[in-house]
C-alpha cells in the first residue's frame, strides 16, 4: 500500500502546468466580430465630409443595385453578389462618399467578390458591364468601351479600389451569410416543401443587403426577420407559445428591428442617380478646395518656424564666439622658433590628398628633367659622331693611292 500511495505522489508531483496561450498582437480577427459597434453608425465619414444622411443611403442603395445588376449580367452566384454588397457597406462605415467615388469601389467590390467566392472573372469584362448599365439606366446609345488611355487609367483605379477594401477590411474577407440559415429553419420548421414561403425570405433577404441590418445584427436574427416577414404576408401560421424563432436563440425585439429596417427601403423613393452625382461632385471640389488651403496653411507654418529658428540659431553662435574671446587670454608674440615648429606642424597637418599631389608634381618634374639630361646626351653623342666621321673621311682622303688606283680612277 505505501509503495502505491509513494507512485501516486510522484505522478501528481510530475503533472506539468498547462502553458498559457501566447498574445500574438492586439488585433482579434474571428468569424464573431464582423458587426460593427454603435459608434460608427452615428456619424460616419461621409456625414463628416458634409454629405447628409439621406443622401448616403441613396448613394448605398444605388451602389448594391448596380452589383446586383453586373453580377447578373457576369452571370456570377447570389452568393458573389451579396459578398460584394457587403463589402461595398463596410467599407462606406470607414471612408467617405466624397472622398472615393462610389461606382469605382462598386466595381473592385464585385471583383473582388468573384475571386474570394471562386468565381473570378476579368476587370475588363467587369468595367464593359458597368458601362453598359451606366448607358441604358441614362437612356443613351449603347455603344462599345474604347480601350484608350481613359480604359487604362479606369482599369488601374478599380485594381486600386480592390486593395483599398482589402486594407480597410484587414483582409478578414469572410462573410456568414443567411440563405443557408433560412433553408434549415424552415426544414426546422417543416416548410421545407412551402415553395413560396421559401422563395419569398429568399427575396426579402436579397434586398436587405441594401440596408445596413448585416452590419448591425448577425445573420441568425435577420433569416428569422424574413420568415417571419414572408409567413406575415402569406398570412401563413408559424408556432407561436412560445415563439418560434426563440428556438434559434433570437430574441423578438431584434427580429421586429430588422423587419422594420427592410420595409423602410420599399417606402423610399427612387432618385436619380445622375442628381446623386452632381451633389457627391459639389462637395468633392468643397473637400479639395479646403484641402489646398490647408497644404498652403502648413507651409506657411513650416517656413515661419525656419525663420523663427534662424535668428536664435545665429545668436547663439554669436554668444558662443562671445564666451571664447573672453576665455582665451591674450597670446605673448611668438618667437622664431615657435615659427619654425609652427610651420612643421603645418606640414604634418596637410591633407594626404595634397601630399600626394604634391608628390606627383614634383615627380612630373623629375622626369621632364630626366627626359632633358637625355635629349642633351643624345644630341651631344650625334655631334661626336659626326666629328669622327669627318675626321676618318679627311684621313682616307690624305693617303696616297697606289697606280693601278690611280688608273681605274
Amino acid at each position: 500500500m505505501s509503495t502505491t500511495t509513494v507512485q501516486n505522489q510522484t505522478k501528481s508531483s510530475t503533472v506539468t502546468p498547462p502553458k498559457l496561450q501566447k498574445t500574438y498582437g492586439k488585433i482579434v480577427l474571428t468569424l464573431h466580430n464582423c458587426l460593427l459597434p454603435d459608434s460608427s453608425f452615428k456619424e460616419t465619414p461621409s456625414q463628416s465630409d458634409g454629405l447628409d444622411i439621406e443622401t448616403e443611403t441613396d448613394l448605398r442603395i444605388l451602389g448594391c443595385e448596380m452589383i446586383q445588376i453586373a453580377g447578373m449580367l457576369l452571370k456570377l452566384p447570389q452568393v458573389a453578389m451579396a459578398t460584394g454588397q457587403m463589402y461595398l457597406q463596410r467599407f462606406y462605415y470607414s471612408k467617405s462618399f466624397v472622398r472615393y467615388p462610389m461606382e469605382t469601389t462598386a466595381m473592385g467590390s464585385i471583383y473582388l467578390a468573384s475571386k474570394v467566392e471562386e468565381k473570378p472573372c476579368r476587370i475588363r469584362d467587369v468595367i464593359n458591364v458597368f458601362h453598359h448599365i451606366k448607358q441604358v439606366r441614362s437612356q443613351k446609345t449603347i455603344s462599345a468601351l474604347v480601350v484608350d488611355q481613359n480604359y487604362i487609367e479606369l482599369k488601374n483605379q478599380v485594381i486600386k479600389a480592390e486593395r483599398r477594401i482589402l486594407k480597410e477590411l484587414g483582409f478578414c474577407v469572410h462573410v456568414k451569410h443567411p440563405h443557408k440559415l433560412i433553408v434549415v429553419y424552415l426544414q426546422l420548421l417543416q416548410y421545407e416543401k412551402h415553395k413560396q414561403l421559401m422563395q419569398m425570405a429568399w427575396n426579402y433577404m436579397n434586398d436587405a443587403l441594401r440596408a445596413d441590418v448585416f452590419m448591425r445584427f448577425p445573420p441568425e436574427t435577420i433569416a428569422c426577420a424574413c420568415i417571419y416577414l414572408s409567413a406575415r404576408k402569406i398570412s401563413l401560421p408559424l408556432p407561436n407559445n412560445p415563439h418560434w424563432f426563440l428556438l434559434f436563440g433570437v430574441p423578438e425585439k431584434d427580429v421586429r428591428k430588422v423587419s422594420i429596417r427592410i420595409l423602410k427601403l420599399y417606402n423610399r423613393v427612387k432618385v436619380n442617380p445622375e442628381e446623386l452625382e452632381i451633389r457627391v461632385e459639389l462637395l468633392r471640389k468643397v473637400y479639395q478646395a479646403n484641402k489646398q488651403i490647408q497644404a498652403q496653411k502648413e507651409r506657411e507654418a513650416k517656413i515661419e518656424e525656419k525663420k523663427s529658428d534662424s535668428p536664435t540659431a545665429s545668436t547663439s553662435k554669436d554668444s558662443k564666439r562671445d564666451s571664447k574671446k573672453e576665455k582665451s587670454p591674450k597670446t605673448p608674440p611668438l618667437s622664431s622658433k615657435y615659427h619654425s615648429s609652427h610651420k612643421k606642424r603645418e606640414r604634418r597637418s596637410r591633407s594626404p590628398y595634397d601630399r600626394k599631389r604634391e608628390y606627383s608634381s614634383k615627380r612630373h618634374k623629375s622626369r621632364s628633367r630626366d627626359r632633358e639630361d637625355r635629349s642633351r646626351e643624345r644630341r651631344s653623342d650625334d655631334k661626336r659622331n659626326r666629328l669622327s666621321s669627318r675626321k676618318y673621311d679627311d684621313y682616307e682622303r690624305s693617303k696616297p693611292r697606289d697606280r693601278d688606283d690611280k688608273r681605274k680612277h
